[in-house]
């Protein structure tokens, strides 16, 4: 378990959050599979919802964005950078896009969104009252996050050059991949995936994949990709209630 009180460093994924068409079938879905609370923080965020384990905050659930109501529902994850405006100038310098400019959210802190240059969308985050993930690493909660992407040369140029990123590579049974390191401490991954839209995959850690896979099915989303052993734990991919994609993984017991 990892808990955390104070912003996280620069180009650490810090934040996910769910845009869904209706917020609160995704509270009756992550409730009931990872027993998150919701508190509804009020019309003027547009009844944006944080979801907490423990009295910690874990994600954030909102509506779908003005002009995409159409879209489907997708998790997102934020980087962490202290200086939004300067990372917006790096994204475009390095070849990426800004989508959303940065803009003040009250006092809980200073976002924006962007694509990399093969299209994954990102968020990013500077830190005013909301720190970000206040847990982590422990069943129901975020414990990876990776970038899948087409062109994976041209991807680890463009973190490299916006985030300081080094890569590790980690390639594996024909699949080509790396993980993305902050000095020495590894904060994500990135894959290549060239048959997928590229995007960032967030995964939550489960006590037991196989038995939590059962229960998404219960309590209404759905079986994508079977459970599998991997080197880095039992791997499954699943979909929420309202279509929204994410991985859940066992870590592998240590001696």
């Amino acid at each position: 378990m990892v808990t955390r009180d104070t912003p996280w460093p620069d180009g650490t994924p810090c934040w996910v959050e769910l845009a869904a068409p209706d917020p609160r079938m995704a509270i009756d879905f992550y409730g009931a599979l990872f027993a998150w609370d919701f508190a509804d923080q009020g019309d003027e965020t547009g009844n944006y919802l944080l979801a907490s384990l423990g009295g910690r905050s874990v994600a954030g659930v909102g509506s779908m964005p003005a002009g995409q109501e159409d879209a489907p529902a997708a998790w997102t994850t934020y980087l962490a950078t202290s200086d939004v405006d300067r990372a917006v100038s790096r994204i475009s310098e390095n070849g990426g896009r800004v989508t959303v400019a940065p803009m003040d959210v009250w006092s809980a802190g200073r976002l924006a969104m962007a694509t990399d240059p093969d299209g994954a969308p990102f968020g990013l985050w500077q830190a005013g009252e909301h720190r970000g993930v206040g847990v982590a690493n422990v069943a129901g909660t975020v414990c990876w996050n990776e970038c899948r992407v087409r062109d994976f040369e041209r991807a680890q140029q463009f973190y490299a050059g916006t985030f300081g990123y080094a890569f590790d590579d980690v390639s594996a049974g024909g699949i080509r991949g790396a993980v993305l390191k902050l000095g020495e401490n590894v904060v994500g991954g990135i894959v290549h995936a060239p048959a997928e839209d590229p995007h960032w995959s967030v995964y939550f850690a489960a006590a037991d994949t196989d038995e939590t896979v059962a229960r998404v099915t219960e309590v209404g989303g759905r079986l994508v990709r079977e459970p599998r052993d991997s080197p880095f734990g039992r791997i499954a991919l699943v979909g929420d209630n309202q279509g929204a994609g994410f991985h859940l993984i066992t870590a592998p017991e240590t001696s």
